[in-house]
């Protein structure tokens, strides 16, 4: 079953191993993603997302395009395995060459400095997709709840705070470049401000369903539904605290947790706005599906459910690839 997973910290990871004087890199490694792992996963894509954290980086561009120069270098070291895609026929090239293929995407949008030639210019850098914010307010919107909060996210929401007037017209020149947007992390209000200031499908690239575990971090019912309305695609997050609601350190990722939360957005949105968005080296390591390699896991959970193979590889790839072939140009 090919794979395609619209989100994971792993170069973030890997870069800061690198930092510290460690022999690292993307090929084989101790991390949930590697190309020999992903080899096994029968991966054809992986987005890698360069994660800034705006509460520990003194220079959010600096660190950014430090991020994309590992990123970089890794493709280049690998690139018997993995090549970078710009496009949906880029994808298309490499499965024909036997290839896996790479998308760049940022999570944090503020990396622009309120400034659209940033923006711009990470497009030319290749960057496809943009998480529009993490866990702290930016200059184009709010997140769904307060990092440092005592709720840990559970039952709270932002419905009042949206995109800025800078945010709105750079999620328009995102979708004008043809750069997917992405609203896991973003508010309530920025949601529907994106549904309202946009036309093309978006992604909520590692998301669950706020319905199975009362996160702010997953989506309503009905932000389910006009995100399936709108064509886009959900990603299912394999965080513990995004599939059940826990009060203990450290809890298990089941993966049962995760069918249950398919299961559920089948039933609200549809199968075609349901994707995979692992989050993998970027949330605890307590996981029953540990690593890249272990995908086939959640295949046989799936048919064990009663999905068919056609809806399986709906939310393994095909999904997803119907947003990459709409939206990428």
């Amino acid at each position: 079953m090919k794979v395609i997973d619209m989100h994971c910290d792993t170069i973030y990871e890997i870069d800061r191993l690198q930092r510290l004087g460690e022999d690292v890199g993307l090929r084989d490694n101790q991390l949930n993603i590697s190309l020999k792992k992903m080899q096994k996963g029968d991966y054809l894509l992986q987005n890698f997302a360069m994660f800034t954290h705006l509460g520990k980086t003194p220079d959010p561009i600096e660190h950014v395009q430090h991020l994309i120069d590992t990123f970089y270098c890794e493709l280049e070291k690998n690139k018997d395995l993995i090549r970078m895609v710009y496009s949906y026929d880029d994808i298309e090239k490499n499965r024909q060459d036997h290839l896996m293929s790479a998308l760049l995407t940022l999570e944090e949008g503020a990396v622009v400095n309120n400034d659209l030639s940033y923006l711009r210019n990470y497009y030319r850098l290749g960057v496809r997709m943009i998480t529009l914010n993490w866990n702290f307010p930016n200059g184009i919107g709010y997140p769904n709840f307060d990092i440092e909060g005592v709720t840990h996210g559970y039952h709270v929401c932002d419905e009042e705070h949206g995109l800025t007037p800078f945010g709105i017209s750079y999620v328009q020149e995102c979708e004008r470049l043809g750069i997917i947007i992405d609203v896991s992390h973003l508010s309530d209000a920025g949601f529907y401000d994106v549904l309202k200031y946009t036309t093309q499908p978006f992604v909520a690239s590692h998301s669950n369903a706020r319905q199975v575990c009362h996160h702010a971090r997953n989506l309503t019912d009905h932000m389910i539904q006009l995100l399936a309305q709108r064509g886009g695609v959900m990603g299912i997050n394999f965080a513990a605290d995004f599939l059940d609601e826990n009060e203990t350190e450290n809890a298990l990722s089941k993966i049962d947790s995760m069918v249950k939360h398919i299961l559920h957005i089948r039933e609200i949105g549809g199968i075609d706005c349901i994707g995979l968005g692992s989050d993998f080296d970027g949330i605890p390591q307590n996981l029953e599906l540990k690593d890249a390699s272990e995908m086939p896991k959640l295949v046989i959970a799936l048919q064990n459910a009663g999905l068919s193979e056609e809806d399986i590889e709906k939310i393994f790839y095909k999904n997803v690839l119907r947003v990459y072939k709409q939206v990428l140009k």
